[in-house]
């Protein structure tokens, strides 16, 4: 589905991505993890258009994505909830829901089309706010929008930043649910995530990710043998 290509990227002259290979396959859920100034975020950014390669490939289903803008990725089935949310605080629950819910595509095959009633389902703390404006609303319940928004993009592929930072154990819980819900559907997620248990809770494998680069690959059937054996969690992510 996705393929990621001695992608280089940063800001301004500096590179703070040198070289990144991964893939995610259809259906498959991939975490990144990594500490603090790893690159993970900008990673993302940069996934979803909002940072300009400076080498390197993005590709989706073998169209080439690398010099698209934010919108145009989205129509190829790419949302991303990122680690600001980026929600419009001033309009309501029902408004940023909206808006999303206009521009929103065609759902891929083998992926559920999602309308504005069914992810209000998935979240009923959402529901419940509808008419609310989303800068009343707690953190947790925000995280829920922007990704109940991002859903009625229709997407194949859900890049998620940062998901559970700052929040509470059980609004982590019900989101985690939600998202492995959406797996068992079709949904492929790329999960960009600081704890390693998460990671290892909601995913098939993962990249490690360490000054810009890919430290190592967390293979299929190998998270039990990376939480048991803590050498590269004291390396690479409590850095």
């Amino acid at each position: 589905m996705l393929q990621i290509q001695s992608l280089q990227a940063g800001y301004g002259a500096l590179p703070v991505l040198h070289g990144i290979d991964m893939s995610i396959g259809k259906d498959e859920a991939v975490a990144i993890v990594g500490p603090n100034g790893a690159g993970k975020t900008t990673l993302v950014r940069t996934l979803c258009g909002l940072v300009k390669p400076m080498a390197g490939r993005v590709l989706k289903d073998g169209a080439d994505l690398t010099n698209l803008p934010p919108h145009r990725r989205a129509e190829r089935g790419i949302a991303v909830v990122l680690e600001n949310r980026n929600l419009f605080v001033e309009l309501t629950v029902r408004d940023n829901l909206r808006l999303a819910e206009s521009a929103g595509g065609k759902a891929s095959a083998g992926v559920p089309r999602f309308s504005l009633e069914e992810v209000l389902t998935l979240f009923p703390a959402v529901k419940e706010r509808y008419h609310t404006s989303v800068g009343l609303l707690s953190g947790g319940q925000q995280q829920m929008v922007a990704i109940a928004r991002a859903l009625l993009l229709q997407p194949d592929l859900l890049i998620l930043d940062e998901l559970t930072t700052g929040l509470a154990p059980k609004i982590v819980k019900e989101i985690l649910g939600v998202l492995n819900n959406l797996r068992t559907q079709g949904m492929a997620i790329l999960l960009v995530e600081q704890s390693i248990t998460i990671a290892a809770e909601m995913t098939d494998r993962a990249y490690v990710l360490s000054v810009g680069r890919v430290a190592q690959e967390i293979k299929r059937g190998e998270w039990q043998a990376v939480l048991e054996d803590d050498s590269l969690i004291k390396a690479y992510l409590h850095g």
